[in-house]
């Protein structure tokens, strides 16, 4: 079943305000989808019985692409593993991949269908493209043969990439990225050689493309295409994991578009008893439309206006200097004592927030972390503590962090702080956060009870402050400061295995 969704900002217009903003917006579409899986265990099939799960989730992601073009979508991304999904060795995924050629070669798979061997899946998602004159953005598997005159062909004589695949609105073949940041899980696929920094223009801007670990595990190739290849609108297939309380979809996505100040398009795969969900259109200024939903089975498509260039948008945001209040100011000493919690497997130092109001200072290694708040409520049942954490994360990928956290605890009890928990009920007049970031890649998150967004409740002030505009309008889960340290990551897995 496809549902979709409308952005309620500025949609729905007048034909003066479209006309006049023609060549300033585009319509976006991205559809969270229900993928229909192999089966709960890898087994090798036949290319004919891959061929036919794949046209059972391609059926629905047509019908999804049709939608959003008559509602006026101009693109539209799909999810990473939106094809076949994940239940795979990488024996049992190779009858689902196909030899996805350079983009260079000038092909319309839906014109030339065997131009390059057996391509029905390039050919369906190339005449979803022209059939309905849209641009459609897919991921899907490409298998390339080796030999020995490679050092480093695997022993089965073949790379096998998980890839991004990009269509005009003609049909068109225009993009192939293949991720460099693997899933610790994909063992299935190869690393790709070297980061692909994969942008091309369009009526509607500069596009860039990744996938998933992408957005956090590295600085390339993410970093480098906002902002050495200028890209206005990220286009960002995933399968994300919700991992409260900081790494949940919704929350991460808005916050790396309002740190990298960029237009981005998330599309995730929905499947809540893996506890995958979270999809969005995300702009520098905020959130144009998300979904967030634990609840039902069905897919969603969600569609919002963007700028073209938000560099030149009124609401694109200044530079902001992540550390400049934070170094300036004295330390509060907090009013209980320091304790330690684990977030995701990292080791903070926290403070329980023990009045309704208050300053705190808490530090680890060399972040210092400053808070100023007022709760509406002092609850009985309820505490929040604020955090610091410097240092070297090592699960499921090794990347460096420093962050800054008010959070919501799970129970009562301190020990609980840092836990998952996606439920709150204390409210927040007002809050300032800030830290003594060695980076300036910072992303700042605030997350509401239910995982819930709240736009156009914070900003970001120009001297690393992420402040409350006014009053909570929800319960409060979350307030961070997400800092990454590229400078100090280890190594890429490619290089070290």
């Amino acid at each position: 079943m496809v549902t979709f969704q409308f952005s309620t900002y500025a949609l729905f217009l007048t034909g003066i305000v479209l006309q006049t903003s023609a060549l300033d917006t585009y319509i976006a579409a991205v559809y969270e989808h229900a993928v229909i899986l192999s089966g709960d265990t890898p087994e090798l099939v036949t290319p004919e019985d891959a061929l036919k799960l794949m046209n059972k989730n391609l059926d629905i992601l047509e019908e999804a692409i049709k939608t959003a073009a008559e509602q006026g979508a101009q693109i539209i991304v799909t999810p990473e593993d939106g094809i076949y999904g994940w239940v795979f060795t990488r024996d049992t995924i190779y009858p689902y991949l196909e030899d996805i050629p350079n983009p260079q070669v000038n092909w319309i798979p839906c014109i030339e269908p065997e131009r390059y061997g057996s391509t029905p899946v390039q050919e369906r998602l190339s005449c979803m493209a022209r059939n309905y004159s849209i641009f459609v953005v897919a991921n899907m598997g490409d298998k390339k043969t080796c030999n020995s005159s490679d050092p480093q062909c695997p022993s089965d004589g073949r790379y096998q990439y998980n890839t991004n695949v990009v269509y005009d609105s003609d049909g068109k073949f225009v993009a192939r990225y293949h991720k460099y940041n693997l899933f610790a899980s994909e063992v299935y696929f190869n690393y790709a050689k070297d980061p692909q920094f994969v942008n091309f223009d369009t009526p509607f801007g500069k596009l860039g493309v990744f996938t998933c670990a992408d957005m956090l595990n590295f600085h390339e190739p993410a970093v480098s295409l906002v902002e050495k290849f200028n890209v206005d609108t990220v286009l960002f297939p995933t399968a994300w994991m919700n991992t409260l309380p900081l790494l949940s979809a919704v929350q991460y996505y808005s916050a790396w578009a309002m740190g990298m100040r960029v237009n981005l398009l998330a599309a995730n795969i929905h499947k809540p008893q893996f506890d995958i969900t979270g999809s969005g259109i995300f702009a520098p200024d905020g959130p144009k439309v998300y979904h967030f939903d634990m609840e039902t089975q069905n897919g969603k498509l969600l569609l919002a206006q963007l700028d073209i260039h938000p560099r030149l948008s009124p609401t694109y945001p200044p530079p902001v200097n992540w550390s400049l209040y934070a170094s300036s100011v004295k330390h509060f000493v907090p009013e209980t004592q320091v304790f330690t919690g684990s977030i995701y497997f990292d080791n903070f130092t926290f403070a329980e927030l023990s009045q309704q109001a208050g300053n705190y200072t808490v530090c680890h290694k060399g972040l210092c972390c400053h808070l100023s708040y007022k709760m509406t409520e002092k609850r009985e049942d309820e505490i929040y503590a604020v955090g610091a954490f410097d240092g070297l994360h090592v699960i499921e990928g090794e990347y460096y962090l420093q962050i800054c956290t008010l959070l919501k605890c799970n129970s009562t009890d301190v020990k609980s702080c840092g836990q998952r928990v996606d439920m709150a009920h204390t409210r927040f007049d007002s809050f300032s956060l800030s830290g003594t970031f060695n980076t300036s890649y910072v992303f700042p998150e605030v997350l509401l009870t239910e995982t819930q967004l709240a736009p156009g409740e914070f900003k970001v002030l120009t001297d690393g402050r992420l402040i409350s505009n006014k009053k909570i309008s929800k319960p409060l889960l979350s307030v961070a400061l997400f800092g990454r340290w590229y400078e100090k990551d280890s190594p890429h897995p490619l290089y070290t295995s």
